[in-house]
């Protein structure tokens, strides 16, 4: 498998149990109504039970609205009646992992194609400048969020003061514990490099006066954009022949892509030289060619 550069990810909401087996969440089926009571269930449990599709249409009580419904049972699909359904999916995004769920349209996509494109988001480099992609699936800001470069408020509050290094909130005093000084100050990260020499720089979105709730995105991190995952650039394609320069793969790129640092990275990397004292005297570092 990882050989030929396949690997295994988790899906979206799928948990390890304390037997270390997967289990993923499914949404009971009471008395012919989905409940919103979730039970987790393992692949071994999950073969016992005919389970519904997400997206399967239900009316306002929560009961299904065809005679037939589309189900699985021991991994078959097939069209039952609803009085047989025990569980439905939570969401149709439940069957693949965070890199597929980040692909627009993917029940468009061929398969090899779509595997590419989830294998190649791990490769991708913070742009200089990061902007958020005009289509999305909506699942971009959880990713940021989660992924740790961004910075969240702690606590609600008023933005007192803002710049490139730090941001400070006046936190609502409901929220602020009785003897504190009530103010939250968020050090930024600036310019440091990661472990995959790339640049690390927060950025700050809040303004001065701007109120803020808990969980609120208050500095973006390496490849994100207003709180959002954003690893490439919104660029304006033509779909055309041209003089034969962008026969099958190829393709034309503008001058001004490369001028306006559209796809530019920073890349930080940290080096070892030794200094020896010789014969001679101690050798210094200089950045200038000797003898020049």
């Amino acid at each position: 498998g990882p050989n030929i550069g396949l690997i295994n990810s988790m899906a979206l909401y799928a948990r390890l149990n304390e037997y270390g087996f997967l289990e993923t969440p499914y949404r009971k089926i009471i008395d012919g109504r989905v409940s919103d009571q979730i039970d987790y269930l393992s692949a071994i449990e999950e073969s016992h039970y005919v389970i519904a599709q997400a997206n399967a249409a239900l009316d306002e009580e929560g009961r299904f609205v065809d005679d037939l419904v589309a189900c699985r049972e021991a991994g078959e699909t097939m069209l039952t009646a609803p009085s047989n359904v025990h569980y439905m999916d939570v969401a149709p995004s439940q069957i693949v992992s965070v890199a597929a769920s980040l692909i627009p349209f993917l029940e468009h996509d061929d398969a090899n194609r779509a595997l590419m494109g989830a294998n190649m988001q791990r490769q991708a480099v913070p742009c200089l400048r990061p902007e958020k992609p005009l289509v999305g699936t909506g699942i971009e800001r959880t990713v940021a969020v989660d992924s740790g470069t961004t910075v969240q408020a702690l606590r609600g509050g008023l933005v007192d003061h803002v710049d490139a290094e730090r941001v400070v909130i006046r936190v609502n005093d409901d929220e602020n514990v009785a003897g504190e000084v009530g103010v939250d100050i968020y050090n930024l990260i600036k310019y440091t490099r990661s472990n995959q020499n790339t640049n690390i720089n927060q950025r700050p979105i809040v303004k001065r006066g701007d109120r803020v709730a808990k969980g609120d995105v208050l500095a973006d991190g390496a490849s994100t954009d207003l709180g959002e995952l954003a690893l490439g650039q919104n660029m304006l394609i033509a779909f055309m022949p041209w003089n034969g320069y962008n026969f099958e793969d190829s393709i034309l790129i503008s001058e001004k892509v490369v001028a306006d640092d559209r796809y530019t990275s920073v890349h930080i990397e940290e080096l070892t030289v030794v200094a020896r004292d010789t014969k001679l005297g101690p050798e210094e570092i200089t950045r200038d060619i000797s003898n020049l």
